[in-house]
């Protein structure tokens, strides 16, 4: 599976490890950035990987900032994606179950690199159940 991910400052030392821990589990990575700690903007970064998504690209997608408030409210602009902000496992399969999101969206400052693994686990697993959920889906852009 092709995966993008992209985070800012606050989420690079995750983003990091969840692309190491990807790549040893044999996912292809595109890593849209940042590559260092150094304070930046967010958007730039949830934009590529929104693209990324949007364009067929990657299959499913992961940002990570401070709060995850923002990557999310950025990538959600993008027709097409389903953004989810996820801090527990629980969520993620929810957010995939139910919503068939495609992009995790993790709160770096606010998640222990375990429980940001177990959201990725269970967010990468997870397929869309569809059914009663596919209409609700199906109404979630604009028009």
């Amino acid at each position: 599976m092709k995966l993008s991910i992209g985070s800012d400052h606050a989420g690079f030392a995750l983003k990091s490890t969840l692309v190491a821990y990807l790549k040893e589990k044999g996912y292809d990575i595109v890593d849209r950035g940042t590559h260092a700690d150094s304070s930046v903007d967010y958007p730039p970064f949830a934009h590529r990987v929104a693209e990324d998504i949007t364009r067929g690209e990657s299959e499913l997608g992961v940002l990570i900032c401070g709060s995850a408030n923002g990557v999310c409210m950025t990538a959600n602009k993008h027709a097409g994606i389903r953004a989810a902000l996820c801090w527990m496992p629980e969520i993620a399969d929810l957010a995939r179950k139910h919503n068939n999101a495609n992009i995790l969206c993790l709160p770096a400052r606010y998640l222990s690199v375990e429980v940001a693994l177990a959201c990725m686990e269970v967010f990468l697993s997870t397929s869309f159940e569809g059914g009663r959920h596919e209409n609700r889906v199906n109404q979630i852009d604009c028009i």
